[in-house]
C-alpha cells in the first residue's frame, strides 16, 4: 500500500461505509454481535465488504469501532483488543485495497474533565486500543464518533501516547457547525485535532448540502486536509426527493454533496447511517479521477 500521506492535498479519495446498515437489513442484530461476527464468522461479512471495494472505495475501514477495551469487556471479549484487530484487518486484506485505516470509536467510560483519574483512564482506553494494531500494516487510523471536545482530546492523547500512525479525527455536528454538547463550533474541534498530532480534520453531519458546505469551509481553518462523513437517513418507502430531515435519501442525492463538498476544499469523503455500498459508488464515481480543490486558506505549499 502506498503512504497515504503522499496523497494530501492531492487526490480525491473515498472511504468504505460502516458495515452495520447493511448487516442490520440482512437481519444481524449489530449492536450485539459485530464484534463477534469480525472475530469469529468473518465470512459472514466478507462479502459486505467486498462490494464497498467494487463500488471505488479506495480507503478500506476496518470494523473496529467498538475496540475500546471498556467496550469490548462489555460483550465478554476483555484482553482480545488485538485479536480482534488482527481478524478485522485480515478480512480486508484479501482485496488489496489502496489504503487500509482502522477505526476507533468512544470508549464508553464516563469522563469527568475535573478529574486527573477519570482523564487518565480514558487516555489509557484509547492508547491500548491503538496499541491493538502493533505489527499490523496500515495506513492510518481513524477516530470517529466524538461529541464533546475532552473526549476528543483524550483519543487523540491516548493515540499518540503509543504509535505515529497517521490520524484521522472526526465530530459528530449539527447543521450549524456544533458539536453535540452545543457550545462548540467545529473550528474549536479542528484546532483541537491539529494541535493533538491528527494529519486529517474532520466531521459527520447529515444536514442539507448547502449547510454542509458551509461547515466545511469553516473547518478548513485548521490548515489540515479535510474528512467528511455524510449521513443519511432512514428512507421513507414514500420519499422522492430531497427533505431538511433526511437530504440524502438515495444513492444519487450523495453525487450532488460529493461535488459541493469538493469545492468546499474537502478530500476524504464517506457516507454513513443508512447507507449501501451504493452510496459509496456514488461518492467515488462523483470525485474520481479529480484532484483535491485548496482554498487560498488552505494553501499548504
Amino acid at each position: 500500500m502506498p503512504d497515504i500521506q503522499m496523497r494530501f492535498d492531492k487526490d480525491m479519495l473515498v472511504l468504505s461505509s460502516p458495515l452495520e446498515a447493511v448487516l442490520a437489513r440482512q437481519g444481524v442484530d449489530v449492536q450485539a454481535d459485530l464484534e463477534y461476527l469480525v472475530l469469529i464468522e468473518p465470512d459472514a461479512l466478507r462479502d459486505t465488504v467486498r462490494m464497498e471495494k467494487v463500488a471505488g472505495a479506495q480507503c478500506l475501514v476496518a470494523a473496529t469501532e467498538g475496540i475500546a477495551p471498556a467496550r469490548l469487556a462489555h460483550k465478554g471479549m476483555d484482553g482480545r483488543e488485538a485479536d480482534f484487530a488482527r481478524a478485522a484487518l485480515d478480512l480486508l486484506r484479501p482485496l488489496k485495497p489502496q489504503h487500509l485505516l482502522a477505526e476507533i470509536g468512544p470508549c464508553g467510560l464516563p469522563l469527568d474533565g475535573s478529574s486527573a483519574d477519570s482523564l487518565n483512564e480514558n487516555r489509557s482506553q484509547y492508547a491500548r486500543a491503538a496499541h491493538a494494531f502493533d505489527g499490523q500494516e496500515i495506513d492510518a487510523l481513524l477516530l470517529t464518533g466524538f461529541s464533546r471536545p475532552d473526549d476528543l482530546k483524550c483519543a487523540l492523547m491516548g493515540v499518540r501516547q503509543v504509535t505515529d500512525v497517521p490520524v484521522f479525527a472526526s465530530v459528530k455536528v449539527d447543521g450549524q457547525g456544533m458539536l453535540e454538547d452545543g457550545r462548540t463550533p467545529v473550528e474549536d474541534a479542528v484546532a483541537i485535532m491539529a494541535e493533538y498530532g491528527a494529519q486529517v480534520a474532520g466531521f459527520e453531519c447529515g444536514a442539507p448540502i448547502e449547510q454542509m458546505t458551509a461547515v466545511a469551509k469553516r473547518a478548513a481553518t485548521c490548515n489540515l486536509p479535510l474528512l467528511v462523513q455524510v449521513r443519511a437517513g432512514k428512507r421513507n418507502p414514500r420519499q422522492d426527493g430531497p427533505t431538511p430531515e433526511n437530504p440524502y435519501y438515495c444513492p444519487d442525492a450523495m453525487v450532488d454533496a460529493a461535488i459541493a463538498l469538493r469545492a468546499a476544499g474537502v478530500q476524504f469523503l464517506r457516507a454513513i447511517g443508512e447507507v449501501s455500498p451504493a452510496c459509496t459508488g456514488a461518492l467515488a464515481a462523483a470525485v474520481m479521477g479529480l484532484d483535491v480543490v485548496l482554498s487560498d486558506q488552505q494553501n499548504r505549499a
